[in-house]
């Protein structure tokens, strides 16, 4: 089975209490590719990227059996940017600085082997592009997952709403949830949002987990408690490579799947946020995501 990646491809610079990272590797679809590498081999990635893109980070990605010819190189342009500073609770940060750079005029084209992929996952990008990636597929995905900020809701509405009854699995924070369903209770937020269309919903809650909604059924997952957090920048989106990688890998999206699926990304998000930037994630190998799966079993094993 093949994933179809879609999003940023960047350079991110990040200040915590653990010190600088300086400018790395960064953006949404790096972390979703590089977490579900450690699940699948096949994985395309979309993205745009500026002529000071360095050709070592393409070369790892081809090195983690990623394909790149989606990625599209403009020369005389420069890669999107972000830089932040995390306060002491990692959960709250300031953006010092944002250039779009080549990311203010992506208009992905697929290449047409792309658009037989299996899975889809569409990173936090401008709605009307997420909608125009799945009119370029030759045949609906078995499953496609977005993410989404409020920003969008704020913006772009419409066409937010638009994309959102397009898809199977919509992942949200707790606010972006409240805020797209007007309801504060989480439960009646994922109730309103499947009303819109996807019958999945995840309910991303940083150091708390996440909860999924489907159809009826619900599930937590919870974030491994760790001694030592470095950089939460891609946690969000290494939880959605492992989510993502895990039933591709499986070639099944029921609700034990999914489970299963939630897991498998809240164990590559623990190993990301551990150093900074992609580093937690290129470090480890599969006995070390096996161990960490099984201190998620000991994390929530009990009897009554």
């Amino acid at each position: 089975m093949s994933l179809l990646v879609v999003g940023t491809v960047a350079f991110d610079e990040i200040e915590t209490n653990r010190g600088r990272s300086g400018k790395i590797l960064g953006g949404a679809a790096t972390y979703v590719g590089l977490a579900a590498s450690h699940l699948i081999s096949d994985i395309q990635m979309s993205a745009v990227v500026g002529g000071d893109f360095p050709q070592e980070y393409l070369d790892l990605f081809v090195q983690r059996k990623l394909d790149i010819r989606g990625i599209h190189i403009i020369p005389e342009e420069k890669s999107f940017y972000w830089s932040g500073r995390y306060h002491e609770n990692m959960n709250q940060r300031d953006t010092l600085a944002t250039e779009l750079n080549v990311l203010a005029g992506f208009d992905p084209v697929l290449p047409q082997t792309y658009r037989q992929s299996d899975f889809l996952m569409l990173g936090n990008l401008t709605p009307s592009i997420q909608r125009s990636v799945i009119e370029q597929m030759d045949k609906r995905p078995r499953l496609i997952c977005m993410d989404t900020m409020n920003f969008w809701m704020d913006t772009a509405w419409d066409d937010l709403l638009s994309v959102v009854g397009m898809v199977d699995v919509l992942a949200v924070n707790e606010e972006e949830a409240r805020q797209l369903s007007g309801e504060h209770s989480l439960v009646q937020a994922a109730r309103k949002i499947q009303a819109m269309g996807p019958p999945c919903i995840i309910v991303k809650r940083g150091e708390h987990g996440a909860l999924l909604f489907y159809g009826d059924e619900k599930f937590y997952a919870p974030a491994m408690p760790l001694d030592r957090v470095v950089d939460p920048t891609g946690a969000g989106d290494s939880f959605a490579g492992g989510f993502m990688g895990y039933l591709c890998k499986v070639n099944d999206t029921s609700f034990e799947s999914m489970k299963s699926g939630l897991i498998y990304g809240a164990a590559l998000a623990s190993f990301s946020v551990e150093k900074f930037g992609v580093k937690g994630l290129l470090d480890i190998g599969e006995q070390d995501i096996q161990d960490r799966l099984v201190d998620f079993v000991k994390l929530v094993s009990f009897s009554v």
